[in-house]
C-alpha cells in the first residue's frame, strides 16, 4: 500500500511476507492479473513486516509458522486454510466473487455509508462543488453532476477498500483506519490524500484504571508484569485483527492472544472476557466512563478520512486519472483555502538580498511561511539580464487580503494568489506516468 507523508506520497516499508501473506498475495494479484510475489516465510518483526493475517477467531502470539493451502475447486470463491496456534480454520478470502470486473466503462467512486463518516463526506464534497445526487438516504447508488461518467456507491467501508482490491471499484473514501487494516499492506491501494480533515481518531491500548493495572501506566510497564504465560496470556479484544496483532507483535508483552470482538468493547475486561482492549478512540470520554485508561506508547495508528485509489486503475485508464486529478485538485483547494493560500508578488530592486531585507521588514508576511525571494530573468538587446524579483509565501486565507494590500504596499506590480496542489504531481511521478 503507497501512502502520503508531509512532503507527499511515499511507499510504506516493504514487508516480508510469511505463508499465508503470500497465499492472499496470490489470490489478490490473480484477480488483477498481475505478477505475483515470491514466497517468503519470515516471520514478521517490529523492523520488517506488516503481513498479511487471514481471518480467525483467535491468534497466539508467538505463533509458529505452519503451511497454508488453497483449496477448492477453482471456479469456486477462493479459500485459505490458515493455522492459528495449534487449530486450523478455513475462511473465505473477501472482495472476490470469482470474475475480473474489467469490461465496464465507468467510473465507480466508493463513499462510506456508516453514520459516522457519511454526513462529513457529502459535505465536505458539496463544499468542493461536487454534490452528490440521490433521491434518498437510502439509496445506495448516485451521482455527482459535475463528472458524468462516475458512478457513486455508498458502502461500508470494508467494503470499499475491498472493492478497491478486487477492481470493483477504482476510487473511495475511508478511514485511514479500516485502508490499513482491511488493505493489508496491499500494494494495489494508493493513499491519493492522506487528510481530507474529519473522522479523527485514534487506534490504542485501554486498561482497567484499578486492580492489577492500577499502577501500570504504559505499554512497557504492562510488557514487564509477570502475569502472562503460555498456558495464561494476555487477552486483547479487538475489532483490528490485523493491526492489533502487528502492534502486540512489535510493542507488547508475549505471549498474547488476540480475540477478535464486534461492537462495542469497553465492557470486555469488566466481564472477564479480555484483559485489554485495542479500540478507536476519539477524545477518550468513553473509556474513562467505562473505567479504562489508556497507556503511554499504546497508540497504534492515528487516523482520519483519507482518499484511496485502485493503482492499477490509475495506470491503465486515462479517465480515472483525470476524474482522482479532478477530485484530488477539488479537494486541495478546498482544504488549502480552509488554511494557507500561496501568494507570488514580482517586485522590482537592487538585489535578492534588497528584497529580502525588505520582506522581512514586514513581520506578519515573514512570519505566514518562509518566504522564497528568486531572480526572474528577461531578453534584453540579445542579452538576459533580471527583469525583477519573484516572491513566493503562503499565508493563511484569514491574512490573505492584508498580506495582498501589504505586497502592494512595498511595490509589487502583480501579485497571484493560487491554492497549493502538490499532490497530483507526486502521484503521476509515483505511477511512472
Amino acid at each position: 500500500m503507497l501512502s502520503l507523508d508531509k512532503s507527499g506520497i511515499s511507499q510504506l516499508p516493504t514487508h516480508t511476507q510469511n505463508s499465508h501473506s503470500f497465499l492472499l498475495s496470490h489470490l489478490l494479484l490473480h484477480s488483477l492479473k498481475l505478477q505475483a510475489p515470491e514466497a517468503s516465510h519470515a516471520v514478521p518483526t517490529a523492523s520488517t513486516s506488516m503481513p498479511l493475517v487471514s481471518p480467525s477467531q483467535q491468534l497466539l502470539l508467538p505463533s509458529s509458522d505452519m503451511p497454508s493451502s488453497v483449496s477448492g475447486n477453482p471456479s469456486a470463491s477462493p479459500r485459505i486454510v490458515c493455522c492459528s496456534g495449534s487449530s486450523p480454520s478455513t475462511v473465505t478470502a473477501p472482495g472476490f466473487n470469482g470474475r475480473q470486473d474489467s469490461e465496464r466503462r465507468e467510473i465507480r467512486l466508493g463513499l462510506p455509508s456508516n453514520r459516522r463518516m457519511v454526513d462529513q463526506t457529502l459535505s465536505l464534497l458539496k463544499d468542493c462543488r461536487l454534490p452528490v445526487e440521490r433521491d434518498s438516504p437510502q439509496q445506495h447508488v448516485a451521482t455527482i453532476p459535475e463528472l458524468p461518467n462516475l458512478q457513486v456507491f455508498f458502502q461500508h467501508s470494508e467494503e470499499i477498500v475491498r472493492n478497491l482490491s478486487s477492481g470493483h471499484l477504482d476510487i473511495g473514501i475511508a478511514g485511514f483506519d479500516t485502508v490499513s487494516e482491511c488493505g493489508q499492506g496491499n500494494e494495489d491501494l494508493i493513499i491519493v490524500h492522506d487528510a481530507l480533515g474529519y473522522g479523527d481518531c485514534r487506534l490504542c491500548l485501554a486498561i482497567p484504571k484499578t486492580g492489577i493495572y492500577e499502577k501500570i501506566n504504559s505499554v512497557k510497564e504492562l510488557a514487564q508484569m509477570s502475569q502472562w504465560t503460555e498456558v495464561q496470556p494476555l487477552r486483547v479484544a479487538t475489532g483490528f485483527e490485523y493491526l492489533g496483532k502487528k502492534f502486540m507483535q512489535e510493542n507488547g508483552p508475549k505471549p498474547v492472544s488476540i480475540l477478535t470482538a464486534r461492537g462495542p468493547l469497553e465492557a470486555a475486561p469488566a466481564i472477564g472476557t479480555a484483559d485489554v482492549i485495542l479500540n478507536l478512540v476519539s477524545c477518550g470520554t468513553i473509556l474513562g466512563d467505562n473505567n479504562l485508561k489508556e497507556l503511554e506508547g499504546g497508540t497504534a495508528l492515528e487516523s482520519q478520512a483519507v482518499l484511496v485509489a485502485s493503482r492499477k486503475s490509475l495506470i491503465q485508464r486515462e479517465d480515472v486519472r483525470d476524474t482522482t486529478r479532478e477530485i484530488l485538485e477539488r479537494l486541495e483547494a478546498h482544504l488549502k483555502a480552509v488554511s494557507y493560500m500561496r501568494v507570488t508578488a514580482y517586485m522590482s530592486g537592487s538585489s535578492v538580498e534588497e528584497i529580502t531585507e525588505r520582506i522581512l521588514s514586514q513581520p506578519s508576511l515573514f512570519d505566514s511561511q518562509n518566504p522564497a525571494v528568486c531572480q526572474v530573468f528577461c531578453q534584453r538587446d540579445g542579452k538576459m539580464v533580471v527583469d525583477c524579483y519573484a516572491i513566493d509565501i503562503c499565508v493563511p486565507e484569514k491574512a490573505l487580503y492584508s498580506s495582498v494590500q501589504q505586497l502592494r504596499a512595498m511595490g509589487s506590480s502583480r501579485v497571484l494568489i493560487s491554492p497549493l496542489t502538490p499532490r497530483w504531481q507526486q502521484l503521476l511521478a509515483k505511477l511512472g506516468l
